[in-house]
């Protein structure tokens, strides 16, 4: 399901393709099931991260993207569920596409500030 719904929409118009889903799988797994969608429709990925929460079952993929000439940045807003299920998908330009990445990471980090990792990668963006 997630393959279909990358595919139909990763070569889309905007920077940011931005995927809201249900999942049964943990983080690390979510991760790497939207990975594999990106690279099986023909983009390179040259970067990927992970931010969840265990208070809440929910968290963020960010894996940014090359294909030929084209990037693109693909946000998996996921939270856990009994099954895999779409619940929205956008394509947003680049200040959206950021607001909505720092939006989801600081609701995820809030409590995480001090980590010099994330402030670090909180920097880069």
């Amino acid at each position: 399901m997630i393959e279909e719904v990358v595919k139909d929409n990763i070569d889309k118009d905007g920077l940011w393709l931005v995927l809201t889903f249900r999942t049964p799988y943990g983080p690390g797994d979510t991760m790497d099931k939207l990975a594999r969608a990106v690279e099986s429709a023909g983009w390179k990925i040259t970067f990927k991260a992970n931010w969840w929460t265990a208070d809440i079952p929910y968290g963020l993929v960010r894996i940014d993207a090359k294909k030929e000439n084209k990037e693109k940045i693909i946000l998996g807003k996921w939270i856990l569920g009994k099954e895999c299920k779409i619940i929205k998908v956008e394509n947003l330009d680049l200040e959206k596409g950021k607001e909505e990445f720092f939006r989801i990471v600081d609701s995820i980090t809030s409590t995480l500030i001090h980590d010099p990792v994330i402030r670090t990668m909180r920097e880069q963006y």
